[in-house]
């Protein structure tokens, strides 16, 4: 591993070991373990992680187990599609819609190792790089830093590093690499790529565009979440920024949002991996202006993503209280629509302000994929 990545890239097998130790001697591993190996003592399962001897160990016998647990005591039904439009012995760019910190890449980890697939390298914020055990695990889990600190030097920096670094892993090293679609989870439902992205993908070959995406191998992918990650906090956050206010974290509400949308109740949830963007697909769009093309290509991941998302009861049932209508009744039940209102109002009941933009807020979070799938 070269040198010049040290900064960002994740853990090599040969610092692995010492990782472990780290984590089986870490006071956070108890309450790790009643999650993940409920049914083995703090003793066995320390045994597992200090057998760990690389990368893949520990995907295989530690993040693989922790993601059977998330879909066993939180999904109803997890399912992924498209996987066939896939070559094994290629590596991609999975460019996603991101709804929860963690689970939105780490439920496509095991989908891919159920079919035979190498795992991918995984993005991960520097703001969320803590703990230390946080950080063991994730750079143990093939994560590679995203710095997000700095000013505006630092930044355009900091995203031709990023840029250097995951094509790099991609063409060089051989790995697939997921990133979310924009920084920070969709909080309102509306899931849109940041032009910034496609821009920082083609920092590392600038002379010529479409070749430049081209060689990456981009997939989008639409994930849908029955019952939407951490829907309270996102109500919340929208509710007060759309009050004018600005929304300030609470300390460690970071880490208290990767753990509610582990052990929350999610329903169903649907990953639809896309058909590879092809050659051709940008070539349409050559002969634009650079922030034009750049434009034109979120806009087309848009597009992919919005026609394989899932749509659920629950994103019916939203858009039709939002809407005052029946429009979509044939999608839900009396009951379902009950159970969907029930949590409606919990969540008006936890939130101070005016009950009536709240509502709204929340229904948003659901509503507006409909909105978009339809164009209404």
């Amino acid at each position: 591993m070269t040198s010049h990545f040290d900064n960002i890239r994740p853990y090599t097998d040969a610092e692995v070991p010492a990782a472990m130790r780290r984590i089986a001697g870490s006071e956070y591993l108890p309450a790790l373990c009643k999650f993940v190996f409920h049914e083995k003592t703090l003793s066995e399962v320390q045994e597992i992680l200090l057998a760990c001897k690389n990368t893949d160990d520990f995907q295989v016998n530690v993040m693989h187990q922790f993601n059977k647990q998330v879909i066993i005591q939180t999904i109803k039904q997890f399912t992924c599609s498209g996987l066939e439009y896939l070559d094994p012995k290629k590596t991609y760019l999975f460019v996603s819609n991101h709804r929860d910190i963690v689970l939105d890449a780490s439920l496509l980890q095991s989908a891919l190792h159920n079919e035979g697939f190498r795992t991918t390298e995984i993005t991960f914020g520097s703001n969320l790089m803590n703990p230390q055990l946080v950080v063991d695990i994730g750079k143990s889990n093939k994560m590679f830093k995203v710095i997000r600190e700095g000013n505006a030097r630092e930044f355009y920096n900091n995203s031709v590093h990023l840029s250097e670094y995951i094509r790099f892993t991609l063409i060089q090293k051989g790995e697939s690499v997921w990133i979310a679609q924009r920084n920070g989870r969709t909080k309102d439902g509306n899931d849109a790529t940041d032009q910034g992205i496609i821009r920082m993908f083609c920092m590392s070959n600038r002379k010529n565009l479409v070749e430049s995406l081209a060689e990456l191998n981009i997939v989008p992918i639409a994930v849908s979440y029955q019952w939407e990650s951490c829907d309270m906090f996102k109500t919340k956050e929208l509710y007060f920024s759309k009050e004018g206010a600005k929304y300030v974290k609470q300390k460690n509400e970071d880490l208290t949002s990767i753990l509610t949308g582990i052990t929350q109740q999610k329903g169903n949830v649907h990953f639809s991996i896309c058909k590879p963007i092809e050659k051709e697909e940008y070539n349409a769009f050559s002969l634009e202006a650079e922030n034009k093309f750049y434009n034109h290509i979120a806009h087309l991941i848009d597009e992919k993503i919005y026609r394989n998302y899932k749509l659920w009861n629950t994103n019916y049932i939203a858009h039709d209280l939002r809407s005052g209508t029946s429009k979509f009744s044939a999608h839900y039940t009396p009951e379902e629509k009950d159970r969907f209102l029930q949590r409606f109002h919990h969540i008006l009941n936890q939130i101070e302000g005016d009950k009536v933009r709240i509502g709204s807020s929340f229904l948003g979070i659901y509503a507006n994929p409909v909105d978009k799938l339809y164009n209404v």
